[in-house]
């Protein structure tokens, strides 16, 4: 028998990676979703359009034929079913196993967020032009960044190694928006660099995540075994624990200064979650669910924007016409909607010619489709939400290791925890925080960074993954340290 040695498979005997090869791969299952996504659609543009039309006939008293069989704004639709197919496309020709439920899932969860836009005045977008026309430029580009995520990351060095360079480009982001911010609502959320802008807290939450993936996976055996007693209580090792709650606190503290509680919410919940799924440990749970009552007890108190939040959360209908305007016109729309909704176009009665609620396009845009679509609508959108987490949780489940696991998890659960905030909102079951529903919210830094959510936990879904990388070699320090225990 011959004696070669053989190296591992993509690896050459000199330890480079071999020559990456691409082979087309048939993807038959996102196919046949993109398909069923298509077809559902092209029906929901054509109920939108016979609505509307019907609507108008009836407003100029027209007794003439009413065409019902052609579909709201034809070319927008068909522009991001033909860019849904083009990215499946792509997909097969890259050849990498990597899941096929996450681009049918957002592709239909972005295609009722563009029927939604089609369907509410144009003129919410403001100087941008078409609500519609905008909200299929940002879709465009999010799916773009799927695509070359999804085909182009194949490991993930340049994120775990970096991580702490991660975490001071997103606080010096949320600084940069302190300083030279714009007011928006009285709270200032939003950057702008020329004629762009955007929400830097959008971006923080992937930042965040790859933060606490890098922390967690290093420290995780100390954290899981280790602790420090103060009395009865177990805490965590406070030396290992510290500079991971440190960069989380300097991150919330900046976002409740800036008056974005959806953020900061939602950070606390995804850090917990990740500290929890990273060691199992109940205690950490209990621990940061007594730092939250404690927490929000002083905001409550020293912060009149959050008592006024609560306040209409507990109650209304104490000012329908004013602070509790936005919530009593979301419950009135869910209880129109019933069941089965009034369909696409036929609900959202105007108020003096303005739709119910102010902010429909980007803060409710839930309780506009739970009228329209009625509660089995919304139960399948949030179904929706629960495959993209699932999919997340499975494909750490099955990863290489502890970075990639936590990573995986932790972004999948950024699109749950998200969309369980904005609905809850909307449905009066928390207070109100003010953010987006991912992949249907108008607005483009929502849609950009849960695009690269997307595109990163289709990289690292891939099945024949490349090994994982090197370990770094010691520093300086470390080898003298190690010569002088020898």
């Amino acid at each position: 028998m011959s004696s070669v040695a053989r190296a591992p498979a993509g690896i050459r005997l000199d330890g480079r990676p071999d020559r990456l090869r691409i082979r087309p791969r048939f993807r038959g299952r996102e196919l046949g979703l993109l398909v069923v996504d298509a077809l559902a659609l092209y029906i929901g543009a054509i109920s939108l359009g016979a609505t509307e039309r019907f609507r108008d006939a009836l407003a100029n008293g027209s007794n003439g034929p009413i065409n019902l069989a052609s579909p709201a704004e034809p070319g927008l639709l068909l522009t991001y079913i033909a860019a849904l197919f083009a990215v499946h496309a792509v997909f097969v020709l890259a050849g990498r196993r990597t899941d096929q439920l996450l681009l049918p899932a957002v592709g239909l969860l972005g295609g009722i967020g563009l029927l939604l836009m089609i369907r509410l005045p144009q003129s919410l977008a403001g100087n941008l032009g078409g609500l519609a026309q905008t909200q299929l430029v940002w879709l465009l580009i999010g799916l773009g960044i799927v695509t070359i995520l999804g085909v182009a990351v194949r490991n993930d060095v340049w994120l775990r190694r970096y991580k702490y360079t991660w975490a001071a480009v997103g606080v010096g982001l949320l600084l940069l928006t302190f300083v030279f911010g714009n007011d928006v609502n009285g709270a200032r959320l939003t950057l702008s660099l020329g004629p762009v802008s955007g929400q830097p807290s959008e971006l923080l939450k992937v930042i965040l995540v790859i933060f606490l993936a890098g922390y967690l996976s290093e420290n995780r055996p100390l954290l899981v075994d280790e602790s420090t007693r103060i009395g009865p209580i177990r805490l965590p090792p406070l030396p290992y624990l510290a500079p991971m709650v440190a960069m989380w606190a300097i991150a919330l503290g900046i976002v409740i200064v800036q008056r974005d509680l959806g953020a900061a919410l939602l950070f606390f919940a995804v850090f917990l979650l990740l500290l929890y799924v990273s060691t199992a440990r109940v205690s950490f749970v209990v621990l940061g669910l007594a730092a939250f009552v404690v927490g929000a007890v002083v905001l409550y108190f020293l912060f009149g924007h959050v008592r006024t939040r609560v306040d209409v959360w507990l109650d209304p209908f104490a000012d329908p016409a004013g602070t509790g305007y936005q919530i009593v016109q979301a419950l009135h729309a869910f209880a129109r909607g019933g069941l089965i909704g009034t369909g696409l176009g036929a609900g959202l009665p105007t108020v003096a010619g303005r739709p119910p609620i102010p902010a429909l396009h980007t803060d409710f845009p839930f309780a506009a489709l739970g009228e329209e679509l009625g509660l089995v609508g919304i139960l399948a959108i949030l179904g929706l939400y629960l495959v993209l987490v699932q999919r997340g949780l499975r494909i750490a489940s099955a990863a290489q290791d502890e970075f990639r696991a936590i990573l995986a998890a932790g972004l999948s659960l950024v699109i749950g925890v998200q969309a369980f905030i904005i609905a809850g909102g909307n449905l009066k079951l928390i207070p109100l925080t003010g953010i987006t529903l991912p992949f249907i919210s108008y607005g483009g830094s929502s849609l950009l960074a849960n695009s690269v959510i997307v595109g990163l936990l289709i990289a690292l879904s891939e099945r024949a993954r490349e090994p994982l990388p090197p370990p770094r070699r010691p520093g300086r320090l470390r080898r003298l340290l190690d010569r002088g225990a020898a």
